[in-house]
């Protein structure tokens, strides 16, 4: 039996608001294999940032553990993590957060600026990425001389250049209209289906359902299966 790339086990993650606790996260148990594409889907104040926060490695619980590629997340300093998420993770965002003085192209190749790529180098791997994605074409354009639909596909150019273990696409439709929402969310599934594993985060529930497996996050607390609650044992 194979060992899941992600291994989430008693996650808790609380704050305080407003002189209470919120339990943000709430005895979290999800196992993520290598190739899944996993919709994670919940409303605002749900968890669901909380627990992308998580697998993201820009956050640590107040107690359980999270592996990935069976190394414990929550025992690593900060330069750790920050390693962590340059080499294994993609992260796709929302609002695109693409730089507007930059073109598509340096906008790909920032993260291999931040892990000392040579100039040569990460100029070929920028230009793979956005060919990938269609884009090779507007590789020389700012972000305000592309559509919404491209734009997030420089975003997505951007996550793969560094062939991570992980994409992880934080609500990648909200602000795209609906024919182009599923022209990137047939991009993502073309992407899974060449081998990348996607974790999407939305409260969209036709959004989600174009993943291969969902599970709803509701108060903190993980659900499968029409409400079968995650992670043997818990409390919910």
């Amino acid at each position: 039996m194979n060992t899941p790339m992600i291994q989430i086990s008693n996650l808790m993650k609380s704050y305080k608001l407003g002189g209470e606790t919120v339990h943000a996260l709430n005895n979290v148990s999800l196992n993520i294999d290598k190739g899944e594409f996993l919709a994670i889907i919940g409303p605002s104040g749900s968890g669901k940032s909380t627990l992308m926060n998580m697998l993201g490695c820009l956050d640590r619980p107040d107690s359980g553990e999270l592996h990935l590629d069976g190394k414990e997340i929550g025992k690593m300093n900060d330069n750790d993590l920050a390693t962590i998420r340059n080499q294994k993770i993609g992260f796709i965002f929302q609002n695109f957060n693409l730089l507007t003085k930059l073109t598509a192209l340096e906008n790909v190749e920032l993260p291999l600026i931040y892990s000392g790529v040579s100039t040569k180098e990460r100029k070929e791997m920028a230009i793979e990425s956005l060919t990938k994605v269609g884009l090779k074409e507007r590789a020389g354009h700012l972000p305000t001389q592309l559509s919404g639909g491209q734009q997030q596909r420089v975003a997505i150019a951007r996550a793969l250049v560094g062939k991570p273990s992980i994409l992880l696409a934080d609500e990648p439709t909200g602000a795209l209209d609906s024919k182009t929402s599923i022209e990137i969310l047939q991009l993502m599934k073309e992407l899974n289906e060449t081998g990348n594993t996607i974790i999407l985060i939305t409260h969209d529930l036709s959004i989600a359902k174009q993943a291969k497996r969902m599970v709803r996050i509701q108060d903190g607390q993980l659900f499968e299966n029409e409400g079968e609650r995650i992670g043997i044992p818990t409390i919910y």
